[in-house]
C-alpha cells in the first residue's frame, strides 16, 4: 500500500491518499481537494471512498467536493453526527471558515474491505465521541485522526471529548496493534505503535 500525504486547509490537516494498484481511498480531506484530485487523475486512480476519522471542521473542508467529483461515499462515525450542528463541526469555531455542505454515511466499527484488503474500523472515542481509526493489518498501518500524535495526544476539551476515554482508546485499541504498525495522525509526522508505547509521555506507565 502506498501512502501520499497532503497537508490541507487552515490547520494543515493531513489528508492521506492510500493506494493499492489503481484503487485509492482518501482519509480526512481537510482543505481544498484540488491537489488530491489532480493526483488521482494524473495517476489514473479510481477513488473508492472518503474515510473520515471524526467530524471536526478541519478534517472536512474538502470531503464533499472530492466525493462529488469522483461519485464516492463519505463515511464517518455516527456518534459524531451532532457535531455538524455546532461550529466545531460545521465551521466558524475560532474564526475557521464554514464547511461546505456534504452528504455522508455512518460506518459502524468492525470488519470492512477497502483497496481489496481487510480494514478493521476501530471505535476510538475521546477526542470526539464518534472518532474512528482505520487499521489495515496487511499493510501494517492505522489512520488515527486526532486520537494520537507523535509524542502527544489529541485535545479532549471540545464538545464530546473526554480525557480518560481517549487514554483508554489508545491503550485498548491502538496499543493492542503490533508494535511496528505505522500510525498516521491527523497532524504532524507519522510514528509507530511501539515508539509511542515506549516514549509518549502520556503513557509512560505502559512501558513499565
Amino acid at each position: 500500500m502506498d501512502i501520499k500525504t497532503f497537508p490541507l486547509g487552515p490547520l494543515e490537516t493531513n489528508c492521506y491518499l492510500a493506494t493499492v494498484g489503481n484503487v485509492a481511498v482518501a482519509v480526512d480531506v481537510g482543505g481544498d481537494p484540488a491537489p488530491v484530485a489532480a493526483f488521482l487523475t494524473e495517476k489514473k486512480l479510481s477513488l473508492e471512498a472518503v474515510l473520515v476519522t471524526h467530524l471536526h471542521c478541519d478534517h472536512l473542508y474538502g470531503v464533499g467536493e472530492l466525493a462529488r467529483a469522483f461519485a464516492v461515499p463519505v463515511l464517518a462515525g455516527a456518534a459524531d453526527a451532532f457535531l455538524l450542528d455546532t461550529e466545531l463541526g460545521r465551521g466558524g469555531f475560532m474564526g475557521l471558515p464554514r464547511v461546505p455542505a456534504f452528504a455522508w454515511e455512518p460506518i459502524a466499527p468492525g470488519e470492512a474491505t477497502y483497496l481489496g484488503q481487510p480494514c478493521r474500523v476501530l471505535a476510538t472515542p475521546g477526542h470526539s465521541p464518534g472518532s474512528l481509526s482505520y487499521y489495515f493489518p496487511q499493510a501494517g498501518l492505522v489512520f488515527v485522526g486526532d486520537l494520537l500524535f507523535y509524542r502527544s495526544i489529541g485535545r479532549t476539551d471540545f464538545d464530546g471529548g473526554d480525557y480518560d476515554t481517549l487514554l483508554r482508546s489508545v491503550r485498548e485499541a491502538v496499543f493492542a496493534l503490533p508494535p511496528d504498525t505505522v500510525v498516521y495522525s491527523g497532524h504532524g509526522p507519522a510514528t509507530t505503535v511501539g515508539d509511542e508505547r515506549r516514549h509518549n509521555p502520556f503513557f509512560s506507565e505502559v512501558a513499565r
